[in-house]
């Protein structure tokens, strides 16, 4: 019996030509967190030393939102980090398991072009008007302009992901690829033990 056509190796492509920039939005998504910190830290300082609150703090806190709440979100997907039924995904094997996740991926892309295209609106809008911050004055459309950004990407990791999905659906003796598998609690468990062996 003949084997489909192996398509693992487009698969795997896609998925390394997009994990560095996944990598590179949760950096960035981290030196948001980072900024805010020092910026809170600074504020914290400065009104009560020298009683001169930073101008427009609120402002940036604001502004920064996006990029802490959105550029993360695609590398949380492909590592499988966020919140998933795997009550109820654990129970299946096979083929009814890869199908479960290309229901998942269809529906969570569905929901994103949907986001996409609502708030790359939002944002061509902001642009058009000048929109700014209420206190200093800085301007808003870079902020919303990373959210449909973010989105963009988190559509073409769930896209890597359905077409890993359908591959494994085809044939499930094929390795995985592009896919975020369960882990139980102990491999979970290893691996932070692991990192943290690493660190120090």
């Amino acid at each position: 019996m003949s084997h489909p056509p192996d398509t693992r190796g487009l698969v795997a492509r896609a998925d390394r030509l997009l994990s560095p920039v996944e990598d590179a939005t949760n950096l960035i998504a981290a030196l948001f967190v980072f900024a805010l910190m020092c910026l809170g830290i600074a504020q914290i300082v400065m009104r009560t030393l020298f009683d001169m609150p930073l101008t427009g703090y609120v402002d940036l806190v604001e502004l920064s939102m996006a990029g802490m709440a959105f550029l993360g979100a695609a590398y949380t997907q492909r590592m499988g980090a966020h919140i998933r039924m795997e009550l109820l995904l654990g129970a299946l094997t096979g083929r009814r398991y890869w199908a479960a996740e290309i229901i998942g991926a269809a529906v969570g892309m569905a929901i994103i072009a949907v986001l996409i295209w609502y708030t790359g609106a939002h944002f061509w809008r902001s642009y058009e008007l000048g929109d700014t911050t209420i206190d200093a004055e800085f301007s808003v459309w870079p902020s919303k302009l990373l959210v449909p950004v973010a989105f963009s990407i988190w559509f073409l990791r769930l896209s890597v992901q359905l077409a890993g999905a359908i591959r494994m659906v085809i044939d499930p003796s094929r390795e995985p690829e592009g896919v975020a598998l369960i882990k139980d609690v102990a491999e979970t468990a290893r691996e932070e033990a692991d990192a943290a062996t690493e660190e120090h």
